[in-house]
């Protein structure tokens, strides 16, 4: 049984569940049997478990419930770009669907342009320059657009202090004190809708006049939202590519910079414009970076950042949440490589409800044109025209809602920069279709009912429920318990009393029933642990245990006692001695040693075999050889024993024999046979007998010469110096000296003189003496 099989029946085993919804939630792998008085007498969580489980169990496949991961797809609506609109997913708990997502770029897009302008003060330079630019910026953009229209609108600050100076005669002229004719602060007005008159347009920029505040920051981000998300009053066309030129000199305010004006209601991400004029400026605070992110892309619009030098940095740092192109050279040059860069990067992001984020996780992998895949990427680059870019949107559910509905939950998978989208609706699967009928599982009501237990026994001497239940209205309600279930109409079945074999019931390649292993295919015997393959069994040869043994519950058991190893391969008697190659010898000479020969003598032989026709020239050969791979060897396992081979003779008539080589050396013995017999009466025999008995002759008279003449020389030599020959021995022999002391006891007993001694010591010197 595989790892995952088994991790999926411990998921599913819980006495904890009580009811089919109980069992879907535990994962993707577990079903729920509604078959009546299945597993007679087990407790209800026994009906939830795996597919195939289940079935061993003797679940009925009408009964199981196991609802399928879906998706479903709608191709009645039609796209250019996107594709498919409309897609449907069936998910379950812990179960995961995934869909593809084609988006397709076009040669030519229409494109509509809102310029959306910081006015105050310090921009008066940069809004001259707009005055020439903007319509140069049209007439270049018609080269790369079907239909080019343009807006306008302009912002400043919220209208509050700090932001502005809140005197009366300030708030009417915020210039007043530089003796300039400006317009209040405020913060955002939509001056000119989209369109494609560009000499309104040029009037429009004319007309404006800057502004005034008092601190750095401006209110773009709050502006941004409002050209985003007032998709009618701005004009932003549904098959048109909406991009957002941002033109600023200064870095803008965030969420919660409000509150230095007694701000605190966020931002709804709304619009909010009465007589083009942004009416909630004053209340609600700046939105956040994400809030604005998002109504930018769900409303498919491009920003484009037309900023100065000196605020570079803290726009680009805006880029990896925003997206957008912040730099270039000047103003024509900047709408164009950002038209460009949104064409040839193709981007999809997902949009789904921050209450139902956590249950759900979402993987995007893009199949760029180039061929490059990589896990987790979004974003294709180099996108030319007509080309197609690939999204494998894969999708999960990890749990159920919380209060256990099932609504649909939307997701949105939406190109960056597109005006069409992909809508993936979730149909949560929470709830079993048994549920509606009411008959997920057997329901034996405790009311009033008859009290007797013999119904409950198997015989009359027999325990109740067979000691491991108790006897409810004439049923037997087996006990749970730890090591497995307890089923059976008297409670008398179970699946852990099988055999065990290393630690698991039935080998772990089978289930426990009734006390017995019902095994899985590919297994058999008692205990499920003997595979039906041979395929364990199968040497490197092909053939099974080598061809000298049989495939036994998936190893090897050998015809010959003398054999061992996995696949019977090892013999190191088999071919240890000549006789046991006689009968193959035998065979090759009674077919004449032909090719007719090999072929016949195949089962009785060494797989290789060979005619040569002297063995003693392939025993050089051989040797040479093996002397090379001797070599080898040890170099590699610093290994010095080698084999040579044995060589051998078959007696083939009473005169003749046949010589052969036993080739030990290879993996396996080989035969090198001669195709010449050795007969008695052959004048190399009758050369190689007279040959070696002259020579043991000549050996043996040699070496009776040898002795004597060394005899003969020992004693002359004593003869000629019988002296020497004495004083030689004479030195090692013992003789007494004259300084010694003789002392003589008698056995009488002595007289009462005193006894007489006598010393004899030589005259010399007194110097000499103690020499």
């Amino acid at each position: 049984m595989s790892l995952s099989l088994c991790s999926a029946d411990n998921r599913c085993l819980s006495s904890l569940i009580s009811t089919c919804e109980d069992c879907l939630r535990r994962g993707p792998e577990c079903a729920w049997c509604s078959q009546e008085r299945f597993l007679d007498g087990a407790h209800v969580s026994q009906r939830c478990g795996s597919v195939s489980d289940l079935r061993v169990r003797g679940c009925e496949e009408a009964f199981i419930q196991n609802p399928n991961v879906k998706v479903e797809v709608n191709a009645t609506i039609g796209s250019s770009q996107v594709s498919p609109r409309e897609i449907t997913i069936h998910l379950r708990p812990g179960g995961e669907a995934a869909f593809v997502v084609e988006v397709q770029q076009l040669e030519r897009y229409p494109v509509d342009l809102y310029y959306l302008v910081d006015v105050s003060a310090s921009m008066q330079d940069n809004l001259d320059r707009l005055k020439t630019a903007g319509l140069a910026l049209s007439h270049l953009m018609k080269e790369h657009s079907s239909d080019f229209r343009v807006g306008f609108g302009s912002f400043v600050d919220k209208p509050l202090s700090p932001y502005i100076d809140v005197h009366p005669s300030k708030l009417l002229n915020p210039c007043s004190d530089y003796e300039v004719n400006c317009r209040p602060a405020h913060g955002f007005i939509h001056v000119l809708p989209i369109t494609h008159n560009m000499t309104e347009f040029t009037r429009v920029i004319q007309e404006q006049r800057i502004s005034g505040n008092m601190d750095t920051p401006e209110g773009g981000f709050d502006a941004m939202l409002q050209a985003a998300v007032c998709q009618k009053d701005i004009g932003w066309r549904p098959e048109a590519k909406h991009l957002l030129l941002v033109m600023t000199d200064q870095p803008s305010h965030l969420a919660l910079d409000g509150k230095l004006a007694g701000i605190v209601v966020p931002h709804d991400g709304r619009c909010h414009l009465e007589d083009n004029i942004y009416s909630q400026t004053t209340t609600m605070e700046h939105p956040t970076i994400a809030q604005l992110a998002e109504k930018l892309l769900e409303n498919s619009v491009y920003s484009i950042f037309a900023v100065d030098q000196v605020q570079y940095r803290w726009y680009e740092d805006l880029m990896d949440l925003i997206p957008g192109s912040p730099k270039a050279s000047n103003l024509k040059d900047l709408v164009v490589h950002a038209y460009k860069k949104l064409l040839s990067d193709v981007e999809v992001q997902i949009g789904l409800e921050d209450s139902q984020a956590q249950r759900f996780r979402v993987s995007v992998t893009a199949l760029c044109p180039d061929g490059s895949t990589v896990s987790g990427n979004t974003k294709c680059s180099g996108v030319r025209p007509k080309q197609t870019v690939f999204f494998k949107v894969t999708v999960g559910m990890s749990r159920c809602p919380a209060d256990g509905g099932d609504r649909d939950v939307v997701m949105s998978v939406r190109p960056v920069g597109f005006n069409e989208s992909v809508s993936v609706r979730i149909r949560q699967i929470c709830v079993c279709g048994c549920a509606q009928t009411g008959r997920c599982h057997d329901d034996p009501s405790s009311s009033d009912c008859p009290a007797f237990t013999s119904a409950c026994r198997a015989h009359r001497s027999a325990a109740v429920c067979s000691g491991q239940g108790v006897c409810k209205c004439a049923t037997c309600v087996c006990d749970s318990s730890r090591l497995g279930n307890i089923y059976g109409k008297f409670c008398e079945m179970d699946d852990f009393s099988c055999p065990y074999v290393k630690g698991l019931a039935c080998g772990g390649h089978g289930r426990c029933v009734s006390s017995e292993c019902v095994c899985l295919p590919g297994w058999t015997g008692e205990s499920c642990d003997c595979p039906v393959s041979t395929e364990s069994c199968v040497s490197d040869d092909g053939l099974i245990c080598s061809g000298w043994g049989k495939c036994v519950c998936g190893k090897c058991v050998c015809d010959d006692a003398r054999r061992s190893g996995a696949f019977c391969e090892k013999c190191p008697i088999c071919y240890s001695s000549c006789q046991s190659h006689w009968s193959c010898v035998k065979c090759h000479l009674s077919s004449g040693l032909g090719s007719d020969a090999l072929q016949l003598c195949n089962h009785s032989c060494a797989p290789a075999v060979e005619y040569v026709d002297d063995v003693t020239g392939t025993t050089a050969q051989t040797q040479r050889e093996t002397q090379e791979a001797a070599v080898r060897l040890n170099e590699l396992c610093c290994c010095s024993e080698l084999l040579w081979g044995k060589y051998c003779l078959y007696p083939s008539s009473e005169k003749c024999q046949h010589r052969f080589l036993m080739d030990l050396a290879s993996d396996r013995p080989q035969l090198h046979i001669s195709r010449h017999p050795v007969c008695v009466w052959s004048r190399r025999y009758f050369k190689t007998f007279l040959s070696t008995f002259l020579l043991t002759v000549t050996l043996g008279i040699g070496m009776l010469a040898a002795v004597r003449q060394l005899l003969r020389a020992r004693n002359c030599s004593w003869q000629s110096n019988p002296e020497q020959q004495f004083d030689h021995s004479r030195k090692n022999s013992y003789v007494p000296t004259t300084n010694e002391k003789t002392i003589t006891y008698r056995r009488d007993r002595l007289p009462n003189h005193p006894v007489e001694m006598h010393s004899h010591v030589p005259k010399k010197p007194l110097s000499d003496a103690w020499q």
